[in-house]
């Protein structure tokens, strides 16, 4: 089993910075792919970023520029440094984990952007 525990969310101005954090536990040995992504109310979840295990990094179009994926392989932490947010951006952040043919999903933590 894998277990992830996202922080870092919180209430942010527009134009603000948070940083989020996924800690994972468990059988780590042979997670392939870690990632963010997000699910506004009434919306469908939907891919941020996410950084295969050699290294190469991938993101939505809408994050591009503003959002970097991060990981410390010693901590078995993945970050997302969320930079230049707008209230668009507001959602519950999700970390997933893929190991094998199974993934692993964290319970949530809440981004607000707004003035």
């Amino acid at each position: 089993q894998v277990q992830l525990v996202e922080s870092g969310g919180g209430l942010v101005q527009p134009g603000g910075s948070l940083r989020l954090s996924c800690t994972v536990s468990g059988s780590v040995f042979g997670i392939s792919v870690m990632g963010w992504y997000r699910q506004a109310p009434g919306q469908q979840r939907e891919l941020v970023a996410t950084v295969i295990s050699g290294g190469t990094t991938n993101y939505a179009d809408s994050v591009k520029g503003r959002f970097t994926i991060s990981r410390d392989v010693a901590k078995n932490t993945v970050y997302l440094q969320m930079n230049s947010l707008k209230p668009e951006d507001t959602a519950v952040y999700y970390c997933k984990a893929v190991r094998g043919a199974r993934n692993y999903w964290g319970q949530g933590t809440q981004v607000t952007v707004s003035s």
